[in-house]
């Protein structure tokens, strides 16, 4: 009986099954690049918003504390967005003209509030709780990047779980005394490692198999 293949078929075989184990493990690789990729993130993205409100101004420039404007952090689960009386105190005063600052000025003359576009948005299965944190020595920063460098806002963090856990699994790194909370470009006085691991006795900070049960952020 003559044979139907050529004996290169074996050859060609061979070839496509590696070559089918290379292309699924590359679509793998792609996939997880992607999916941690600032393009879904969205880390790294300036915020458009209404009225182009700069951190690096304000916070870098003037040096206000971020609990002047976000004045729920240290007591409650949220970080307020500030009433724009709040503005006003300074703007009622300075750049009374800005055509920039219209938007502020008509809020204020008429009660409607600005539709700012939220930064920092977690999925609705995600607790996660401001004052706690604060509480515990957690930096503004430490979340959120060097906002008094940032002219407009963004996303610093991917905000994935796999970010949250590392803190939670090691919060010796980056707990710091609560007078430095707020502080921008803060630099620990000595050793992190050790400073942390002090705070985190001091603090009453959980160990780690509390910090990374599932109820702690999914209740």
């Amino acid at each position: 009986m003559s044979q139907i293949f050529h004996h290169s078929a074996n050859a060609l075989a061979r070839i496509s099954i590696y070559g089918a184990v290379f292309i699924v493990g590359f679509l793998g690789w792609a996939g997880y690049e992607l999916d941690q990729s600032h393009y879904n993130t969205r880390a790294s993205v300036p915020r458009e918003q209404p009225v182009p409100f700069s951190h690096k101004h304000h916070v870098g420039g003037i040096g206000i504390d971020c609990r002047y404007c976000h004045t729920t952090v240290e007591t409650s689960s949220f970080a307020n967005i500030p009433p724009i009386r709040t503005c006003m105190n300074c703007h009622s005063q300075i750049w009374l003209t800005s055509p920039t600052l219209e938007p502020v000025r008509a809020s204020y003359r008429t009660g409607n509030s600005i539709s700012w576009t939220r930064v920092h948005d977690l999925p609705d299965f995600v607790y996660f709780n401001h004052s706690i944190h604060v509480a515990k020595g957690v930096g503004c920063e430490s979340c959120h990047g060097r906002v008094d460098k940032m002219p407009l806002t963004w996303q610093e963090a991917s905000l994935r779980m796999e970010w949250c856990l590392n803190c939670h699994r090691n919060p010796e790194q980056y707990v710091r005394p609560r007078e430095f909370v707020t502080t921008m470009g803060y630099q620990p006085a000595g050793d992190q490692e050790e400073i942390g691991r002090r705070l985190v006795q001091e603090y009453k900070i959980q160990d780690a198999r509390t910090l990374t049960s599932c109820s702690t952020c999914h209740r």
